[in-house]
């Protein structure tokens, strides 16, 4: 087994090690040819992706290889067709994070809602703007929600706790409860919404969801969050949107590229949040990934076949048949 990225929680490689399987690590971001050549030095059976690129050259550096393991949902970083290509299926841990990742979302609306940097870097630089400050209200506020996948559910459950009023705008999903409204146009839940939080996936229709014209869509006073992937917004066009106003503020947790580069103009605005895509990096739901994936692995390796609702490449066996 290797891992790209840090040690799995212990109880993830005691599964592992019970069912005859020795983990190994690669370091955090490693490059795609560093990983390939550790796959190929272990004759690898089983992969955990975290981070860096698992790109064809990786899933082809061992012959052995027979299933890889997401730790988390996001499976961007992994070539799905070179897998299904090969026969390998890609599995993700889907939920495991979801509670994790809706926790951080509310906690960055929250600050950006409530001004709490502004506010902090003001009192710590020796002003007290209690007297000309007027804050927002979060009960009442609009959210809009892009995708309404498990995290998304729980984002919208967390937010009705807080009053909040919440709009999803998900043409996947047909049933949502009674207390969620739906939006059908895109374009109207941008312009409506106090917030704009996204929880769909990085694919080729996503990429660059949030562009220079939808960000004029939304309202000045608004603010986008994004806990899903960076590669879902134009980070470029954000820029622009936040030092001229055409929204009020960010919040991100994911970017184009990680890490990003040391002098993105993201870091000279006053107006926006950033953490280290560390949404989903709460102890439990770090333990639930990683439980999840070694039981994926597990699973394969064992002869048992992967789970179906997990599969990330659903065409990887009719790939495998056609290879025959």
């Amino acid at each position: 087994m290797l891992v790209t990225g840090s040690a799995l929680a212990g109880e993830a490689v005691a599964a592992l090690e019970a069912h005859g399987l020795q983990t190994y690590y690669c370091p955090p971001y490693a490059s795609s040819d560093d990983i390939a050549k550790l796959a190929a030095d272990l004759q690898i059976e089983g992969l955990i992706v975290r981070q860096g690129q698992v790109n064809e050259t990786v899933i082809a550096a061992s012959p052995r290889l027979k299933v890889i393991a997401k730790h988390g949902t996001g499976v961007d970083n992994i070539d799905l067709d070179a897998a299904a290509r090969c026969g390998i299926p890609v599995l993700r841990a889907l939920g495991a994070n979801a509670r994790s990742v809706a926790e951080h979302t509310i906690a960055l609306i929250i600050a950006l809602m409530k001004d709490i940097v502004p506010l902090d870097r003001a009192v710590k630089g020796g002003e007290w703007p209690k007297a000309s400050y007027v804050g927002r209200d979060l009960a009442g506020a609009k959210l809009g929600l892009v995708g309404f996948g498990a995290i998304g559910q729980e984002v919208a459950m967390l937010a009705r706790g807080l009053g909040m009023s919440v709009t999803v705008f998900d043409p996947y999903t047909t049933e949502l409860p009674r207390e969620v409204t739906r939006e059908t146009n895109f374009d109207t839940l941008l312009a409506t919404s106090d917030i704009v939080s996204l929880h769909c996936p990085l694919t080729k229709e996503t990429r660059h969801l949030i562009n220079a014209e939808r960000l004029r869509r939304m309202k000045p006073t608004s603010f986008v969050v994004n806990t899903a992937r960076g590669g879902i917004i134009d980070e470029l066009a954000l820029v622009e949107a936040l030092r001229d106003g055409t929204i009020a503020g960010a919040g991100l947790d994911s970017f184009a590229e990680e890490p990003p580069p040391k002098d993105s103009p993201l870091w000279s605005l006053p107006n926006i949040i950033v953490t280290p895509h560390t949404g989903g990096a709460a102890k439990g739901a770090m333990r639930a990934m990683a439980e999840t994936a070694a039981r994926h692995v597990i699973s394969v390796l064992h002869g048992n076949g992967p789970d179906l609702r997990s599969v990330a490449n659903p065409t990887f066996q009719t790939a495998a048949s056609a290879a025959h």
